[in-house]
């Protein structure tokens, strides 16, 4: 008996809940979602063109290096007699080094002084002994290059004389410091000397014994160094090197489709890690390209201008290379423009109203595109922003229902303000998070059901 009448209760609830069901699924497709679209219409705000910097660049990465990095050896042959400076020291361009002993230098320019006035005397005694004969004129002309070399082993020797005493070519620090003081040395003057004394026929014999150079007169020279030479170091080592700390530079690599577009002169911005900008120019472009990885790029060197500080040797630089620069331009930001059959168009502001004017752009900088034609500084134009507004309305409390199936009759809620998504709350159906929204769907289970309110 009692079961044959708590079967039409079970039916008449059922039947509630297709009801409430269908209605629901009326009210969201046709009200909520609705509603919804209604909320996400685009709000717009009034801005005033101005003008602006726009720049396009090329981006690479590259490794800072000093611009100045010397090796620096005396012109002179010798044993070291002093040594100036230490290693971590830093010097100025023209400060001494270190000497070397100039015994031996003075020794060498007089014999080659001697040479050169023996090799014009004979030359003289030629010219005036001359009878225009060819013998004649092929002795004067033996004895005009005899001259020669012999000038140029004055010229090397008193060379020598004065590279006995090393000074710096450049400024910046002494990063190393390979001799001292008793050792032998090789000057850097000597192979030179040779180069131009080994033509010189028979009296470059002589004139090479004092310069120490050349194939037959290499036994002069080379026999006064390797005698000194077992007091000291190698010879052949460098004596001192100089690295610049106040000039800089590096070079990175930019793809063959965009080399086209910079010069030597753009200029470059530049950031390392301890310093985050400071600038530079395009000192040269490759001629020639690498490939890397099956991508054809050109090398690139900049040369650091200024005096920024925190620059090391070594660490990594990121380079922007400007190769384009527009100063005063007209610009907008790039959702004002909207393309309108085929043409750029805004939205501008003329007495109060809205019009549409086409317009003519130019380059593009991140989020500011430029114009051309169609607008000047201070005209008013209208940017459209999309907000999807969000629930923010409050919903009727739902009732509450009992028993196994029971559920919040309430649902209820309406359009909110801006947020996130539109809500509409519902506490449908049984148990805690029974929602119906937006993002929501059917949900509960047996026990009472919640609250509606607002959705996300």
């Amino acid at each position: 008996m009692m079961a044959f009448l708590s079967r039409p209760r079970t039916w008449i609830i059922t039947v509630v809940v297709v009801v409430v069901l269908a209605g629901a699924a009326v009210w969201w497709f046709g009200f909520a979602r609705k509603s919804d679209a209604n909320a996400a219409t685009p709000t717009s705000t009034t801005l005033t063109v101005s003008t602006r910097t726009l720049e396009q660049s090329v981006s690479g990465t590259g490794t800072l290096a000093p611009t100045v990095d010397r090796d620096v050896s005396f012109a002179a042959s010798g044993t070291v007699t002093s040594v100036k400076v230490k290693a971590g020291q830093t010097v100025k361009a023209g400060d001494v080094l270190g000497t070397v002993t100039t015994t031996q230098a003075q020794a060498d320019l007089a014999q080659a002084n001697a040479t050169l006035a023996t090799d014009q005397a004979r030359l003289s005694a030629a010219e005036s002994a001359s009878d225009g004969s060819t013998e004649a004129e092929a002795e004067i002309t033996a004895d005009q290059a005899a001259v020669t070399v012999a000038q140029a082993s004055v010229t090397s020797a008193d060379a020598e004389v004065s590279g006995t005493t090393l000074k710096a070519p450049v400024s910046g620090m002494l990063t190393a410091v390979n001799v001292a003081v008793g050792d032998s040395v090789t000057g850097s003057s000597a192979s030179t000397a040779g180069a131009s004394s080994s033509s010189g026929g028979d009296s470059s014999g002589s004139g090479s014994t004092g310069t120490g150079s050349g194939a037959a007169a290499s036994s002069g020279s080379a026999s006064a160094s390797g005698t000194s030479s077992s007091s000291g170091s190698s010879s052949s080592s460098t004596a001192f090197e100089i690295t610049g700390t106040d000039s800089w530079t590096t070079q990175i690599s930019v793809a063959a489709a965009q080399v086209k577009n910079i010069k030597t002169g753009d200029q470059v911005t530049l950031s390392t890690s301890e310093n985050p900008s400071f600038f530079g120019t395009v000192s040269s472009i490759g001629l020639l390209p690498s490939t890397t990885s099956g991508a054809a790029t050109y090398p690139v060197d900049v040369a650091v201008t200024g005096s920024p500080s925190e620059l090391y040797d070594g660490v990594s630089v990121t380079a922007d290379v400007i190769y384009k620069k527009i100063a005063n331009a007209v610009a907008v930001p790039s959702l004002a423009v909207s393309q309108v059959n085929g043409k750029s168009t805004v939205t501008k502001v003329e007495n109060g109203k809205q019009v549409q004017q086409t317009v003519t752009t130019g380059l593009q900088q991140g989020q500011y595109i430029q114009i051309t034609d169609g607008l000047k500084s201070g005209d008013q134009v209208v940017l459209k922003i999309g907000v999807r507004p969000g629930g923010t309305g409050t919903g009727r409390t739902g009732t509450t229902g009992r028993g196994t199936g029971g559920f919040g009759a309430g649902f209820g809620g309406g359009a909110g303000g801006t947020g996130t998504g539109t809500g509409f709350g519902g506490g449908f159906g049984t148990g805690t998070g029974g929602g119906f929204g937006t993002r929501g769907g059917f949900g509960g289970s047996t026990g009472t059901s919640s609250t509606g309110g607002s959705g996300n």
